[in-house]
């Protein structure tokens, strides 16, 4: 095995995508998984293709502006598809691509062990909470 220089290994790392390395790509896509918004968009979508107004009724507390972005963002990405028909007026669906619906049972694996464990979690907060 050839010796690597050290501009030589992090190339070599960086095309392995290492979260752990600070110019990796992997980390931005990390930072837009964990937004709140998106696991809750990615949830929401779970059950099949969904309008905007539905998005909008079921993730309570979204604001017009944060939705439109996440749902962009989502399929800058490639995790959403957003498909128009042309009706009256034209209908807007989105969906989780086969990418999307690649990563849901994490996404709702995140969200179950939230809902499951808050209760603990509340508790574990009111007794960091009550320390001198």
């Amino acid at each position: 095995m050839p010796t690597m220089t050290a501009a030589q290994r992090r190339a070599a790392e960086k095309v392995e995508y290492d979260v752990f390395l600070a110019e990796c790509p992997s980390r931005q896509l990390l930072d837009r998984l964990s937004d709140k918004w998106v696991t809750l968009v990615m949830v929401a979508l779970e059950d099949g293709p969904r309008r905007y107004s539905q998005l909008s009724r079921t993730i309570a507390g979204v604001s017009q502006k944060m939705l439109t972005q996440t749902l962009r963002t989502l399929e800058r990405d490639g995790l959403v598809t957003r498909t128009v028909t042309a009706s009256v007026p034209v209908t807007v669906t989105y969906e989780l691509t086969e990418l999307g619906r690649s990563l849901q049972w994490v996404i709702s694996g995140l969200k179950d062990w939230a809902e499951s464990h808050m209760a603990q979690v509340q508790e574990a907060r009111a007794s960091y909470d009550a320390q001198p």
